[in-house]
C-alpha cells in the first residue's frame, strides 16, 4: 500500500468568529513533485474510525488516482468543526472535512454541490439541504435511539427486554439490574453524556411533533414548557437512585464502551456505531438491543442523522480535485460497502455481512415509524448540543431538571 504522510496540526483553540474566516486562504497552489496533488482532509477518528481506517480507505482512491494524495488532519479530542476553525483561522484552509454538517450560519464556508447530479442519490440528500442547496453528502445513516443491553445481566435479573415499553419499565429494570448487582446504565463523559440525553428525550418529543426544533427557532415553543423537562426530570431520578454512577463524567467515550463491553454495566444507550465494537470484541451474540422506551408512542421514531458526512470546504484550492474525491467516497460500491459496515451504518441498496446483533439493529430499523433528522429547517443553532452537554452534566452536580431545561432556553435565547 502506498504510504501516506500524516499531518496533524497543533494550533491552540481560537476563538474565531466562523464568518471571518471565510476571507482567510490564498489561491496559491499545494502542488507536491511531478504535480502531485495534496487533499488535505479532515476526519473524524473514533474507537471504529481509527487512524489506520482512514489511511487503508484513502489508499484505496490514491491507487486510481496516482496524481492526487491525500494527508489526513487527524480531530483526536477536538470535533471536526473545532479542528475546520483552527485551520480557517490559521489561513490555510483544509480541501475536506469530514463529520460536519452545515448551518445556515456556516454554509459560506462550504462548496454547493447542488449542480453535481450524484448528490440527489445520496442518502438524506433532501433532508440536509438548506435552502434547497446540497452543501454536505453522506455515506449512509446512522440510528441512535437505541439501548444496547448484556444478556446475562438481564437474566440474572429476571428482566425481559421484550416487555421494556416505557419509560417506567425502563426505570423498573433498573432497579432490578442494580439489586442484582450490575451498574444499570452506562454513561460517560466527553460528549456521551449530552448525546445520550438526545437519543431517549428527541425518540419521545420529536416522534410527537416532528417540527418542534423549527418552532423552537420560530420562539413558539421552549425547553422548559414541553417534554424535554419531564426528561431532564426522569434523568435526575436515575442519578439520585444510583442507576447512573456520578464519576462516569470522568470517563472517556471509549473509556464507557469498553466498560460495558466488560460487562461491568447491563444498559448502553448508544448509536448503531457502537455494533462495529461490539464485534471487534467478539460480544455481539452476548449483547441484545430495543428501541428506547418513550412515555408516547412505542416504538418511537428512531433520532438518526447521516453517517460519514463529508463537505468541500469552499475556499480550497483544488476544489475539483476535492469534489471528486468526495464524490468517490460515498458513491464507489467498495468504499460505500467499507464504511457502512468500519461504523455499523446502514443505505438501502447496499448490504454486508452482519453479526447477530447488527441484524437486531437492523429489525429495529425495520418496524421504526421513522427516522428523526434534526437538519435543514429542524437544525439547532449553532452549539447546541455543547449547551446540551452542560446542561445535563450539571444535573450530577444538584442542578434542578427545571433549572436545567430553563438554562437551555436562556442560552438558546442569548445567541438568537
Amino acid at each position: 500500500m502506498k504510504a501516506v504522510w500524516r499531518r496533524v496540526c497543533a494550533f491552540a483553540a481560537a476563538p474565531l468568529v466562523m464568518t471571518s474566516a471565510v476571507a482567510c486562504g490564498g489561491g496559491t497552489s499545494d502542488e507536491g513533485a511531478g504535480g502531485t496533488t495534496t487533499l488535505r482532509v479532515i476526519v473524524n477518528i473514533t474507537p471504529n474510525l481509527t487512524e489506520k481506517y482512514w489511511n487503508d480507505l484513502f489508499a484505496r482512491y490514491e491507487r486510481t488516482h496516482p496524481e492526487v494524495k491525500v494527508d489526513l488532519e487527524l480531530t483526536g479530542t477536538i470535533s471536526a468543526n473545532a479542528k475546520l476553525t483552527q485551520d480557517l483561522a490559521a489561513g490555510d484552509p483544509p480541501d475536506v472535512a469530514q463529520q460536519i454538517t452545515p448551518t445556515t450560519e456556516t454554509e459560506s464556508l462550504f462548496a454547493d454541490l447542488s449542480d453535481q447530479p450524484w448528490t440527489a442519490k445520496t442518502p438524506l440528500a433532501d433532508e440536509y439541504a438548506l435552502g434547497g442547496k446540497r452543501y454536505v453528502v453522506g455515506v449512509g445513516e446512522q440510528i441512535q435511539s437505541l439501548v444496547f443491553y448484556n444478556k446475562q445481566a438481564f437474566t440474572k435479573a429476571g428482566v425481559d427486554a421484550g416487555s421494556i415499553r416505557t419509560l417506567d419499565q425502563f426505570t423498573a429494570a433498573m432497579g432490578k439490574l442494580k439489586k442484582a448487582g450490575y451498574e444499570p446504565l452506562q454513561t460517560a463523559g466527553q460528549w456521551v453524556t449530552g448525546s445520550q440525553f438526545s437519543m431517549m428525550a428527541d425518540a419521545g418529543v420529536l416522534t410527537a411533533e416532528p417540527k418542534w426544533t423549527a418552532q423552537r427557532i420560530a420562539g413558539k415553543n421552549s425547553f422548559a414548557d414541553s417534554g424535554y423537562v419531564d426528561y431532564f426530570a426522569q434523568y435526575k431520578k436515575w442519578i439520585d437512585a444510583g442507576y447512573l454512577k456520578k464519576s462516569a463524567l470522568g470517563l472517556t467515550y471509549a473509556d464507557g464502551q469498553t466498560a460495558f463491553l466488560k460487562g461491568k454495566s447491563a444498559m448502553y444507550i448508544m448509536g448503531s456505531y457502537f455494533v462495529p465494537a461490539a464485534d471487534a470484541a467478539k460480544k455481539s451474540d452476548e449483547i441484545g438491543v430495543f428501541s428506547m422506551p418513550t412515555d408516547g408512542a412505542y416504538p418511537s421514531g428512531q433520532f438518526g442523522n447521516i453517517s460519514n458526512p463529508y463537505v468541500v470546504i469552499d475556499k480550497s484550492r483544488h476544489k475539483a480535485e476535492a469534489t471528486d474525491l468526495v464524490k468517490w467516497a460515498v458513491t464507489d460500491p467498495e468504499a460505500i460497502k467499507s464504511q457502512l459496515a468500519a461504523d455499523g451504518n446502514l443505505r438501502a441498496g447496499f448490504s454486508y455481512k452482519m453479526s447477530s446483533l447488527g441484524t437486531s439493529v437492523q429489525k429495529v430499523l425495520d418496524k421504526t415509524p421513522s427516522v428523526i433528522v434534526k437538519s435543514g429547517a429542524n437544525q439547532p443553532i449553532a452549539g447546541f448540543s455543547d449547551e446540551l452537554n452542560k446542561q445535563v452534566q450539571s444535573l450530577y452536580t444538584g442542578t434542578s431538571p427545571e433549572d436545567a431545561a430553563g438554562g437551555l432556553d436562556k442560552w438558546w435565547n442569548s445567541q438568537r
